[in-house]
């Protein structure tokens, strides 16, 4: 008797990524008893033939193929990082707020007024790439769902929303998203089971919608007691902390499957709702 073959994955150490970029930063204090500033600009090209996030902010809503579209020709897949972004810009910003300096007040007023602080922290994205699939396996090669179209006209992404257009609608055509793509099968001296070749669009070739977060937080920090040396014993530190400070609604990626149902539509955001954190903290 003899027994059929499966599928046989082969592992090499063929690929090759890249990374360059321009990096700037800013730091000061503003005056006297002035906020220190900090600020960030990132402008990177993350390149390679494959790579992948796990979850994250940068992935929710799409389908990622860790395989090539054709086995034999991996150059084809050369192209932004899953987790590549252009544009980084992060600010964040740290302010004493002396409350104890105001008017005349005692030794236990001063423990309410004294020890307080502001922090902010800004981070603004531009969007992670994605990878247009065309859900149908076009040449019986390579691994089910690896495939990709033709490129047949440029969508407008978008995720502003307008009175004619949903925000979740990022491709712009409701219905009709797939009409910027053409499959190649049924074709002349096609291959496989739908008579088809490899697409020409590349591997990441479009961007989602940017990301933004501003958090905050309001620090008091009360010493209590003290050592014969004079320093405290301990600090007793309550912190009020904002996440997502104005309540963004942050988009994923949009449905990538051509095939599939929704596609070019976004279903999904990206990080979380706006989230209050208060903590109590002994710190000795």
């Amino acid at each position: 008797m003899t027994g059929g073959f499966g599928f046989e994955s082969v592992l090499t150490g063929t690929s090759h990524s890249s990374y360059n970029a321009l990096q700037t930063s800013l730091s000061g204090n503003v005056g006297h008893g002035g906020p220190s500033l900090q600020a960030g600009y990132t402008w990177g090209k993350s390149l390679d033939d494959v790579s992948g996030i796990i979850g994250g902010t940068g992935s929710a809503g799409a389908v990622t193929q860790f395989s090539p579209q054709d086995p034999f020709d991996t150059q084809a897949e050369r192209g932004p990082s899953s987790f590549d972004v252009t544009h980084a810009f992060t600010w964040s910003a740290a302010q004493n707020l002396h409350f104890e300096h105001l008017g005349l007040q005692s030794d236990r007023t001063k423990l309410l007024t004294k020890g307080w602080e502001l922090l902010s922290i800004s981070t603004i994205n531009s969007g992670s790439p994605f990878t247009v699939y065309s859900g149908i396996q076009q040449t019986g090669a390579g691994t089910i769902g690896a495939d990709r179209p033709d490129e047949a006209g440029t969508p407008d992404l978008s995720s502003a929303g307008s009175s004619t257009r949903p925000r979740e609608d990022y491709f712009g055509q409701g219905a009709n998203n797939g009409s910027f793509f053409s499959i190649p099968i049924g074709i002349a001296g096609g291959t496989g089971p739908n008579s088809g070749r490899f697409g020409t669009l590349g591997r990441n070739t479009f961007r989602g919608p940017a990301y933004y977060d501003f958090d905050f937080a309001l620090i008091k920090t009360t010493p209590i007691g003290h050592r014969e040396s004079g320093l405290e014993r301990a600090d007793l530190q309550f912190r009020a902390e904002l996440f997502n400070l104005f309540n963004i609604v942050n988009m994923g990626l949009p449905a990538n499957l051509i095939a599939g149902t929704g596609f070019g539509m976004i279903s999904k955001t990206a990080g979380t709702s706006r989230q209050i954190q208060f903590s109590l903290k002994l710190i000795y």
